[in-house]
């Protein structure tokens, strides 16, 4: 009897020693059960070919998809805090995420070791998934190619009064992270503000709710120049009429990937969050839809480096805390 004690002494010790250190035998794809809740802002085909690739690997997960804005999204996650329906935010500007980290959770990715940490929160509250060079895209049936300007100042010469579609900074994330980007392309906030005073004037009025709508709207030739991200533009690399250019003084700030704090189904979501990042569906993602790799490990194909871009000094910190009073101010300034 005091044998068996011992064999089954032993055999707890193999157990908890086995599961403390990592060699649990993992579950087959196919074991992985339950639901999964995704909010999304991203495009509809990225973002219906990522969730399509994730429920091929795991069948047995049953995955619904909330698609809108980024700030929609976020102000959806504060709302349902208290009963949380969503279980994982996939997109949206990190700067943006940053300011709503008291609604995630934190969670280190199985993939953490080739993710630069500044496309990382610190205290793993978000993970970059994809950079994003911001672009001005044209229309070069509307505008000569060296007419199209090369700065985020030359957006104010007033002979585009009129032709520039942007989306608010107060709806879109992307146009946030690119208000900020403006503010910090000049040598103080102040003077950020007083050139992006007169970029709103020379919108005329005409702003745009969603992001997706610019580059479709110059695409279309309804506006000769808008301010879009690069993942939009590549997408008419085979149209002859239009064409992109980095404006000096760039930010490549990464969309984010968050658990929700609280969400129901947290294994899932995190499995997930690591499948995004996995070479495989970051591999597809920039094969298919021309979405920049976050992973050290995996080239960019058919993108410019971006070591070849001229990015700024892209002050995250300021950018995530001050997001009330700088989507603020730019309403102040465009009922003035």
């Amino acid at each position: 009897m005091r044998k068996l004690s011992r064999i089954a002494l032993l055999l707890l010790a193999v157990f908890v020693f086995t599961v403390a250190t990592g060699f649990a035998e993992e579950k087959a794809p196919e074991d992985y059960t339950g639901d999964l809740v995704v909010y999304s802002p991203h495009d509809a085909n990225p973002l219906n070919a990522g969730v399509a690739m994730f429920q091929e690997k795991y069948p047995n997960i049953n995955v619904s998809v909330i698609a809108a804005g980024t700030g929609e999204l976020c102000q959806r996650v504060v709302a349902e805090s208290a009963n949380p329906q969503g279980d994982v935010l996939w997109g949206g500007g990190a700067d943006t995420l940053a300011a709503y980290v008291d609604y995630f959770a934190p969670y280190v990715s199985v993939h953490d070791d080739v993710i630069a940490e500044s496309f990382k929160d610190a205290n793993d509250m978000w993970i970059g998934e994809s950079p994003l060079p911001m672009v001005i895209i044209y229309n070069k049936t509307l505008i000569d190619e060296a007419d199209v300007p090369t700065t985020w100042e030359g957006l104010c010469d007033e002979s585009l009064k009129g032709k520039i579609a942007f989306a608010s900074p107060a709806k879109s994330g992307s146009s946030y992270t690119q208000l900020c980007t403006m503010l910090f392309s000049q040598p103080t906030i102040e003077e950020g503000w007083e050139m992006v005073g007169r970029f709103i004037k020379n919108l005329d009025g005409k702003i745009q709710d969603s992001s997706g709508n610019c580059h479709k709207l110059v695409a279309a030739g309804e506006y000769a120049i808008g301010v879009t991200i690069e993942k939009s533009a590549v997408l008419y690399a085979d149209n002859p009429d239009i064409g992109f250019l980095y404006p000096e003084s760039n930010s490549a700030v990464p969309d984010g990937v968050a658990l929700i704090k609280g969400c129901p189904n947290e294994e899932n979501a995190k499995l997930f969050i690591d499948f995004v990042l996995s070479a495989e569906c970051q591999t597809a993602q920039n094969a298919d839809w021309a979405r920049r790799p976050v992973r050290s490990d995996v080239e960019p194909a058919g993108l410019v480096a971006l070591d070849q871009i001229d990015l700024g000094d892209y002050d995250f910190a300021y950018a995530a805390a001050n997001k009330a009073e700088i989507v603020e101010k730019w309403n102040d300034l465009t009922v003035e």
